[in-house]
């Protein structure tokens, strides 16, 4: 937590960081007059874990966004989002359109989106890993090994600018999922979404247009989510504005700190001046 008033800016991390990786963007928020909470997601850091898939549905981490808005009880709201917390901020703006003023999302792509691309070779090849993390505890055995030493390389692969993640980070990362329990509750996120069909039960409550200002962050470099997540984004947004960094990855609010903060804080002046 940082700042004080009554504009609270709501910050989701993505899969497999925790509330730091907005390290970069907390303070800088703070200053221009923001009030700003970066929580650990459900099932990260020293939240509870409870057991099972259907506390990570959907559903539920759409719950807790609302307990924490009705905690924070703030007369204007920006979600922001990144990854995971980019697809709950997705579905949030789209089911409780009236709790928010603002919506920025950081690399994680429109559920109708990316549907779409799944159809497509060049995501579907990016995405085999969303299928290796159904498999019942062989995904926990993987990415626990050798300390978390496979969660480092996630970090290895797909940060940019390596000194921006810099080791004592990534070994926080490495250390929280390798706390008992932790890798299963991370891991349930997808597998609610798939085997247990949160995915699709958000698919037949459909799409609606999106009215509230939005902004869209994408690092271009991003090894998991292609650039073509972004086509078509338009006919799902009504007021978008869409910011792309050649020269980050998919943790652009980490390998770009500077420009992203830069953009969402002005982009933040006009549109709630507006």
């Amino acid at each position: 937590m940082a700042g004080s008033g009554d504009r609270l800016v709501l910050c989701l991390h993505g899969f497999p960081e925790n509330a730091i990786s907005w390290r970069y963007q907390i303070e800088p928020l703070a200053q221009a007059g923001y009030r700003v909470w970066a929580p650990d997601l459900r099932g990260y850091g020293e939240t509870t874990r409870p057991l099972g898939l259907a506390p990570y549905s959907i559903e539920s981490l759409l719950h807790d966004v609302s307990g924490l808005l009705t905690a924070a009880g703030s007369s204007q709201t920006i979600l922001v989002g990144h990854d995971w917390g980019g697809i709950i901020a997705w579905h949030y703006a789209m089911r409780y359109p009236e709790r928010l003023n603002a919506l920025v999302i950081l690399n994680a792509p429109h559920p109708a989106c990316f549907e779409r691309e799944l159809r497509h070779w060049r995501q579907l090849r990016r995405s085999w890993y969303m299928a290796m993390f159904q498999i019942p505890r062989l995904p926990e055995a993987v990415l626990s090994m050798g300390e978390g030493y496979m969660v480092g390389k996630i970090f290895e692969r797909m940060a940019i600018h390596h000194e921006r993640m810099p080791d004592n980070v990534v070994r926080h990362y490495r250390q929280q999922a390798c706390v008992p329990g932790a890798l299963t509750a991370m891991l349930n996120y997808y597998r609610a979404a798939l085997r247990g069909g949160g995915a699709l039960r958000q698919r037949a409550l459909g799409y609606p247009t999106i009215e509230i200002p939005t902004l869209v962050v994408w690092g271009l470099q991003d090894h998991a989510l292609g650039p073509h997540n972004l086509d078509e984004l338009p006919c799902f947004v009504r007021n978008l504005t869409t910011v792309t960094i050649a020269d980050a990855g998919h943790f652009v609010h980490e390998d770009r700190p500077e420009q992203v903060t830069t953009q969402l804080v002005t982009w933040l002046q006009r549109i709630l001046r507006d």
